[in-house]
């Protein structure tokens, strides 16, 4: 067991540094990086008539001076080769400091740990709700196999399957939300919400969320739901079910007591890997909602090209997804009694 843990934690270090070493190598060669985006704004404010940094006076106001310019490139860590600025940074995140926000100018830990609870908040819930119907639904549809259930579920959640999740969050925003006026049009909490007593904060926390997480629960329920009904078809026609059942095990005793167990091995192995999407949240639809989490923070700093947020993002979302993979062998460990860490 422990050489096992060892070796799955040593391979976290090589893989964690081929995913930020490709990234960081991307963001220097795509344009429009930070220093693009401050000489841009630069130009605006000036076409503007608005308050400006000051240009060069041999190029017409067009272009900062070399001086300016070398001093920009040092404040965003453009003025080394790329490779040097990775070991540079990958030095402080070594010592957990992610950087500071081009666009924010706050430092990219206390931002990211500022929206994590929110992502969190919603991709437990997500996860819990999405476990809690796909098995048994996907239990219950093998069961009653061809059955009028079974065809009308299936056609419900290949519906669902179908369209994307922000397409869904879109369609729910719109019906639920803007016409019917069932649900709040976004956010995560009211603007007085700090004013609210504590069961009118519950209840206008409960009225936020459940758009969202039907949005997030649609996004994964039909695989999760067939993944649980094939694997469950799958093995009780296997032999070991039929050799119960000739025996005189009740065909209930010989679904929940065998089959079940093992039809949960799959179900074990996504559990974990889906821990960076539970943290990290998705932006597309916190974006549509404006719930203001760490996928919306990811999404708008790659649209901003904010890196030290991009990157700080990356290392939290690469290291859950690592520990994520090894979370999952212990997870099919306590389902599967054939598997031992040697």
């Amino acid at each position: 067991m422990t050489s096992y843990i060892l070796k799955r934690l040593f391979w976290i270090v090589p893989t964690f540094l081929g995913i930020t070493l490709i990234v960081f190598a991307i963001t220097r060669f795509v344009p429009g990086g930070p220093l693009e985006q401050v000489l841009m704004r630069g130009a605006l404010m000036g076409a503007e008539g608005g308050k400006n940094i000051k240009m060069d006076a041999s190029s017409g106001g067009a272009a900062l001076s070399n001086e300016q310019l070398a001093s920009l490139k040092a404040y965003y860590g453009f003025d080394r080769p790329w490779y040097q600025s990775y070991v540079l940074w990958l030095g402080k995140v070594l010592t957990f400091d992610l950087g500071r926000s081009t666009r924010y100018n706050e430092p990219v830990g206390a931002l990211i740990w500022s929206k994590l609870p929110i992502s969190t908040y919603y991709g437990i819930l997500t996860m819990l709700i999405t476990y809690l119907i796909c098995i048994p639904l996907g239990i219950w549809k093998a069961i009653r196999h061809n059955s009028f259930f079974d065809y009308i579920s299936s056609i419900l959640v290949f519906i669902g399957y179908s369209l994307p999740a922000y397409v869904v969050a879109i369609i729910l925003l719109v019906v639920f939300a803007s016409n019917l006026e069932w649900f709040p049009l976004g956010g995560f909490t009211s603007s007085d919400f700090s004013e609210y007593t504590f069961f009118s904060k519950i209840i206008d926390l409960i009225e936020h969320s459940v758009l969202p997480l039907t949005a997030y629960v649609l996004g994964s329920f039909a695989m999760m739901t067939f993944l649980m009904k094939n694997t469950l078809m799958e093995n009780l026609s296997a032999d070991y079910v039929r050799t119960a059942i000739a025996k005189g095990v009740s065909f209930r005793k010989a679904v929940f007591s065998h089959a079940v167990r093992n039809s949960l091995i799959p179900m074990a192995t996504h559990f974990g890997q889906n821990i960076s999407v539970i943290l990290t949240g998705s932006f597309l639809i916190e974006k549509i909602f404006n719930i203001d989490g760490l996928g919306l923070l990811g999404y708008e700093s790659l649209v901003e090209r904010d890196y030290p947020v991009v990157m700080g993002t990356l290392v939290v979302s690469s290291i859950l997804f690592l520990i994520g993979n090894i979370l999952s062998d212990f997870a099919v460990a306590l389902v599967d009694p054939r598997i031992q860490f040697k």
